[in-house]
């Protein structure tokens, strides 16, 4: 009819003026003022006309990229599929006054959502209607505690993280339950825009020194005119390709996976590294790590994690406790008021809650709970900040008792007494100041305070104490931290946390802790950030790189995504890592060990130094055969060398000695080296000097050996050719051996580190002997037997390419000691 069809015209009239409201802007509006700007009732939810008109303008709740095979959308491929995964299958939502449940990707602006525990988020909403709501945001944060969440209108609306109204697609429903409005769907959502932010994202070649034409790339040009010219060793790239799956390789026991052989390499040109605090820097396993009684003793508690393991130390005297004062505030309120469960070292519930069973757990308290029996729960809000338990003793008579956990402020006003030495006394407002004073010295030390009490009353409570709960550093990240600030490498903190919170995990780090917020000019002198999104993640890394630094970035989250992309080197965490994080990262740290790092840019270091071992072997050696056959020619003297011996010194030169220069370990010393410049180049002064100065030793004594034969017999016989062979080859196999580090002598090295190189050495040596001592090899290569004395002659005259070059290390040494690091970068 008509009237229906004009209906219709004016809803669709509607709806293209609907758009999406951001959260900044949703935060501010009242349910009315939502509801108008949306275009939807309440009560009753879209219709489904709305819904077909809305999507047609805003599409699918769900990410979407243009197919293509090309590499770099592939990666952006690979990690849409992962954020596609934070968008839940299925969700609850009110259209035409019936809850329904539906595909998550069909919802659209103005849906109302119902959400209950264990329901992750299908997209943005402001929150209308709120119990007790705890949101789970650390995929997207950082941050490890739930978010309290309420349903009223913020005056303010200040970073993301701070909208206590809104919540977020893909993040988790704790406990408690609410109903909300959908702001933004998709690429419209906050997650959204973190993927937007890596599609945007321009997919840089990551910096390889090869890749650089200043750089290494340079460097390998030169080597390869160089090489062809000399006679075409075909080994530097096969050596290359080895020496980065082997280092590979090393780095898989370590625990480290790498996605991309380059990066390997580039971790030695790494000069800063930007990490996330929350489960990189630390754990992401809340502990209590300090206690104030009632009666004023306090104690420090040490151990990390869910596991018990850990002691309680009363203060000033460090004396180990079991039972914390007269009264074990952990007995008493930690276990009881307390719903988490702790299985095999990982909490079930809340993470402040299972840091109080763990250390109930150090004080052999664990079981506590099982003696009471819960009558009534009144479930903590954000509103009352504070939790209670009713209680009654098993198998007793006697009244029952309330527990409670919860903010300072409220608990203390339910509070009466406090107990001192077991006795209870009245509590005074100097009581009071005294453990409001403590409790924010504890709070500014940047632990999260729980004030605990007891009573028969809600209004008549004995305060207990005070407990003081932190996620920790990592065990070995102080020790990393140093040693890479030691070498040069600037290590800097950027947290979604407040400002107190990053303080206090910084302040525990051997860094400068000098605070600033982000500003571009700022950026080398600032370690720590605080109160970080996506968006400022990406801006500190650009800045860091438009200032010349070859930067690594770590993280955990989504809300990591975007910088690990944009990093030269981007690490995420294996365990407690997002698959979306794993997916824009070129490493992976299989167990969460940040220290692993540590080992990444020494292998990294070890590698590059590796390649120049070969290179300069390798240059030298050419040089030298090729500048032995061209001064033959010039002075129209016989050809010292034979087709054949020529062929078996390339073999020498491309084959195993050569090979194994590429797989020498890395020097324990390797990591104490400073990060090198990215316009370093293979072929640096000091290394063609190096070179041009064994190829002459080695030119010159073969030249002198095959001039003293012939001037003997006066003229070209097997034995001459076969002495100028011999002698060529042991000079090979000495320059190997102090090609085997550029600035440390083979005794500190020592003969045997590198297994592999031994045995090609001795194979070299082998098979030279049997090619003059065998008489079929003898024909094929024209050589005949040489007596004992000869080929101690040639030892040491050859062993001269040695002594030389192990002298030239000494006095660098002596006379260039290396430079001191520590804080080049900050």
């Amino acid at each position: 009819s008509q009237p229906q069809e004009e209906c219709e015209l004016k809803i669709i009239q509607q709806e293209k003026e609907v758009a999406v409201l951001p959260p900044k802007d949703a935060c501010k509006c009242h349910k009315e003022d939502l509801a108008r700007a949306l275009n939807v009732d309440l009560q009753t939810g879209l219709s489904e006309i709305s819904v077909l008109q809305r999507r047609s303008k805003h599409g699918w709740n769900e990410f979407s990229v243009e197919n293509t095979e090309a590499l770099p959308e592939y990666r952006s491929e690979k990690s849409l599929e992962e954020l596609n995964k934070l968008v839940p299958p299925e969700c609850n939502c009110l259209r035409e006054g019936k809850l329904q449940h539906l595909l998550a990707r069909e919802l659209v602006p103005g849906d109302i959502i119902y959400l209950s525990v264990g329901d992750r988020v299908p997209a943005d909403l402001r929150l209308i209607e709120v119990t007790d709501l705890l949101v789970d945001e650390s995929s997207f944060t950082g941050e490890a505690e739930p978010c309290n969440k309420t349903e009223g209108v913020l005056l303010e609306a200040g970073d993301i993280t701070t909208l206590s109204n809104v919540v977020f697609m893909g993040t988790l429903v704790r406990y408690g339950k609410g109903k909300g409005v959908v702001i933004g769907t998709g690429e419209n959502s906050q997650f959204g825009e973190v993927f937007k932010m890596m599609q945007a994202e321009e997919v840089t070649q990551k910096t390889q020194p090869w890749e650089c034409p200043f750089g290494t790339f340079g460097s390998v040009v030169v080597v390869w005119w160089l090489l062809a010219v000399a006679a075409i060793p075909e080994g530097l790239p096969i050596v290359v390709t080895v020496t980065l799956v082997l280092g590979v390789l090393r780095m898989a026991k370590k625990k480290v996976i790498v996605k991309k052989l380059p990066i390997v390499e580039t971790l030695g040109c790494c000069n800063v590294i930007c990490s996330d605090k929350t489960g990189t820097l630390t754990a992401n396993e809340m502990t209590v790590t300090r206690l104030l009684a009632s009666d004023g003793c306090q104690a420090e508690v040490s151990g990390v994690g869910y596991n018990g393991e850990g002691n309680v130390y009363l203060l000033p005297s460090k004396e180990i406790l079991k039972e914390f004062s007269n009264v074990s505030i952990g007995k008493l309120a930690g276990c009881v008021v307390n719903n988490a469960v702790i299985r095999k070292n990982s909490v079930i519930g809340q993470p402040t809650e299972g840091a109080l069973i763990a250390l109930a757990m150090k004080m052999e308290l664990a079981d506590i709970k099982d003696i009471y029996v819960r009558k009534k729960e009144i479930p903590f809000s954000s509103e009352q900040k504070w939790m209670a338990v009713k209680c009654t003793l098993k198998n007793q008579d006697q009244e029952d008792i309330y527990f409670m956990k919860g903010a300072f402020e409220e608990v203390i006003q339910h509070c009466t007494l406090y107990n001192s030495g077991g006795i209870s006394l009245s509590l005074t407002p100097q009581q009071k100041a005294l453990y409001q004073q403590e409790e924010k010295r504890m709070g500014s030390s940047g632990l999260r305070v729980l004030a605990l009490a007891s009573g028969p009353e809600l209004g008549k409570l004995t305060f207990l104490g005070l407990v003081g709960i932190i996620d920790p550093p990592r065990a070995g990240v102080k020790e990393a931290v140093q040693i890479l600030f030691e070498s040069g490498v600037s290590v800097k903190m950027i947290t979604g946390d407040a400002l107190e919170t990053a303080v206090a995990i910084g302040t525990k780090l051997p860094s400068d802790t000098r605070l600033y917020f982000v500003f571009f000019f700022f950026v080398f002198q600032v370690s720590i950030f605080f109160r970080t999104s996506p968006k400022h993640k990406l801006k500190i890394i650009k800045a860091l790189q438009r200032a010349g630094a070859v930067v690594s970035m770590t993280g955990d989250g989504v809300n990591d995504a975007v910088a690990l992309k944009s990093a030269d080197i981007g690490i995420a965490m294996g365990r407690a890592g997002t698959d979306v994080s794993k997916e824009a990262a070129n490493m992976i740290l299989v167990d969460d060990d940040f220290s692993k790092v540590m080992n990444a840019i020494e292998e990294g270091k070890g590698i590059f130094y590796n390649i120049k071992n070969f290179v300069r072997f390798q240059l030298s050696t050419s040089i030298s055969a090729l500048s032995l056959i061209t001064l033959s020619t010039v002075l129209n003297l016989p050809n010292p060398l034979n087709a054949m011996q020529i062929l078996w010194i390339n073999i020498i030169m491309d084959g195993p000695p050569a090979q194994s220069l590429g797989v020498e370990p890395v020097d324990r010393d390797t990591i104490k080296q400073p990060p090198r410049c990215i316009t370093d180049t293979i072929l640096s002064k000091s290394l063609i000097l190096k070179i041009f100065m064994s190829a002459i030793i080695i030119i010159s004594g073969t030249l002198f050996v095959f001039w003293k034969e012939v001037r003997e017999i006066w003229g070209i016989t097997p034995r001459t050719t076969t002495m100028t062979f011999t002698c060529f080859v042991f000079f090979d196999l000495f320059n190997a051996l102090t090609c085997r580090s550029q600035t440390k002598l083979i005794f500190e090295i020592g003969f045997f580190r590198n297994r592999m190189f031994l045995y090609s050495v001795l194979g070299s040596f082998l098979g030279q002997l049997a090619v003059i001592y065998i008489p079929p090899l003898q024909k094929i290569f024209q050589t005949e037997n040489l007596g004992v004395l000869d080929l101690l002659f040639l030892t040491g005259l050859a062993s001269s390419v040695f002594v030389v070059s192990e002298l030239l290390k000494l006095c660098e040494k002596r006379c260039c000691p290396p430079k001191h690091t520590k804080g080049r970068h900050n």
